[in-house]
């Protein structure tokens, strides 16, 4: 959601206590919101990025000019070497970037890594810094977090700068669809606290403000904030960074197929309980590990002018499948390029384990129906 300069693009149960307000801790020991604001402030970053914009074009004497738009996002700062970490689509189309700090002073940063497919980018400044400065914030394992947990999101919305809002977690485990590319990323936590255009790239933190995800999308038709925001998990996070740093870029692990979770009328269909669970395989994608395998996808029946329900994936590596949400969140949160992993299949009524490695997974896919998803 990074906010342009010319337009909005993108868009207790306690009872009653006596409560010291001069205090700066609550009443269960957690820091205060203005303690963690304070604590926590030197390390967000406002995010400015010239992008090509392709919705202006200046032709003067037969020569097109370069025009750019300016976008706005946050960020906040990763160990002591001058990184940066933000939303990929922040800085889509940057190749630097101006990180302006709660003191106001701004240094030039370059793009050294992304991955788009998780909305994760890593940004190192390039001007002269002294590490003494850099506050980075510590990163916590996101799957602690239960619904109800209260969390603060810092950012830049619409560019204004150092903002604070809290709410709590609505939601774990979502899994956010990316249309760039036709994956997901699972594991997105669901929040109300009020994320609008321009905190794309800024923490969501627990209440000792410690890093658990990276604000990066709302649910809006607007545009602007509906209750429904959404952050990257910070296990994403952990997983990836040191990668992109390292290489620029981050390979997930990919089965390679189209499926989509058991209905009950394909449950029936298959002869199976109403009430069946796992992932029915649409179709086998070409070189992939689930064509190695042995997949099998639906089939077509000419004769008849029927089709015949492929394998239904139930488990893998003996973990309990109940939809495909699962299988994207134990693939790409738990397992790595090069890794073997066993699909527990029911192909048909019988019951059999087909073993696969993983390969790293193509860009994008786009041969998806709107009843299906890709699956890593």
């Amino acid at each position: 959601m990074p906010v342009s300069q010319q337009t909005f693009s993108d868009t207790i149960r306690n009872s009653f206590k006596k409560v010291d307000l001069s205090s700066s801790t609550t009443s269960d020991q957690n820091p205060s919101l203005t303690t963690i604001f304070k604590q926590v402030e030197n390390s967000v970053v406002q995010i400015t990025a010239k992008t090509p914009n392709p919705n202006l074009q200046i032709i003067i004497n037969g020569v097109p000019l370069s025009n750019k738009s300016t976008r706005l996002g946050s960020g906040f700062v990763y160990g002591k070497q001058g990184h940066i970490i933000t939303n990929s689509h922040v800085i889509d189309g940057a190749s630097t970037a101006d990180v302006t700090f709660v003191d106001g002073n701004t240094y030039r940063a370059k793009v050294i890594g992304k991955d788009p497919s998780t909305d994760i980018a890593v940004l190192q400044i390039t001007d002269n810094f002294s590490s003494e400065n850099l506050v980075p914030l510590p990163i916590v394992n996101s799957s602690s977090l239960q619904v109800g947990q209260q969390v603060i999101a810092i950012g830049n919305p619409f560019g204004l700068s150092d903002t604070m809002t809290t709410g709590i977690v609505s939601q774990t485990g979502r899994l956010l669809p990316n249309p760039d590319t036709g994956f997901s990323t699972p594991g997105a936590i669901q929040t109300d606290a009020a994320i609008n255009p321009g905190n794309s790239g800024g923490p969501l933190l627990n209440m000792l403000g410690q890093v658990v995800g990276i604000n990066t999308a709302i649910n809006s038709a607007t545009g602007e904030f509906s209750g429904i925001g959404f952050a990257v998990p910070s296990n994403m996070i952990i997983k990836e960074i040191p990668t992109i740093i390292k290489t620029g870029i981050y390979n997930h692990p990919w089965i390679g197929i189209v499926g989509a979770g058991i209905t009950p009328d394909i449950a029936q269909g298959a002869g199976l309980p109403r009430n069946s669970k796992g992932v029915v395989v649409a179709s086998i994608q070409s070189r992939s590990p689930a064509e190695k395998a042995g997949l099998q996808g639906i089939t077509q029946n000419n004769s008849s002018n029927t089709q015949q329900v492929g394998d239904i994936i139930t488990g893998v590596d003996g973990r309990y499948l109940r939809n495909m949400d699962d299988l994207i969140s134990y693939i790409d949160l738990h397992k790595s390029v090069g890794d073997n992993v066993v699909l527990t299949v029911n192909r048909h009524g019988q019951i059999m384990n087909l073993n696969l490695m993983l390969q790293a997974r193509p860009p994008s896919v786009r041969n998806a129906t709107s009843l299906e998803s890709i699956l890593p």
